[in-house]
């Protein structure tokens, strides 16, 4: 069902390469005379927006009860298209660490495929305080590096140290629920 949080999820994964691009594509605003800060703040702007849906999907979905099953999958799966494309984005042109994405990605891969196991043994295994402390300390991460702000490096990494800790917690409360059923 294509109901407004669907919808929202799915402008998400809309603006997830429009972003990349804007990210990849400086010329854009450089061949036409502005500065190259335009690419910065365009790149920003689709990010902030599509940030901003995240947000508003989910507690439209929960407020209004439109939860759906597509939603679910859609929700997840939009966020990790957007922060996939702003870290790849950030890393092609020099602005990330390798190893700070590569980090980041092996984990998220690795925690998807554990919540599919997860799923498929009917296992109840929410979303930690510090998975969603995760997301937004990945989501400022981004927009200081998206803006070239200082502390921008710093931020990433204090990311990738909260997301690896929050994939730890993740997979202890796997194990838990794991043991608890047999």
């Amino acid at each position: 069902m294509m109901n407004l949080p669907n919808q929202l999820a799915l402008s998400r994964v809309l603006m997830a390469p429009l972003m990349f691009w804007v990210i990849l594509s400086p010329e854009l605003f450089t061949d036409n005379g502005l500065h190259v800060t335009w690419s910065y703040y365009t790149a920003t702007l689709i990010f902030v927006l599509a940030s901003v849906t995240d947000f508003f999907d989910g507690y439209i979905a929960r407020e209004l009860d439109q939860k759906t099953m597509l939603g679910a999958i859609l929700d997840p799966l939009a966020d990790k298209m957007l922060t996939v494309a702003a870290f790849l984005g950030l890393m092609a042109v020099g602005e990330a660490s390798p190893w700070a994405i590569y980090l980041i990605l092996i984990r998220e891969l690795f925690i998807t495929g554990v919540r599919t196991v997860a799923v498929s043994e009917k296992l109840d295994i929410r979303a930690s305080m510090a998975g969603k402390v995760k997301t937004v300390v990945q989501m400022i991460a981004i927009g200081f590096l998206l803006m070239h702000w200082p502390y921008a490096q710093t931020l990433l990494w204090i990311a990738v140290a909260i997301t690896l800790y929050s994939g730890g917690e993740y997979l202890y409360g796997f194990r838990k629920a794991l043991l608890k059923g047999d």
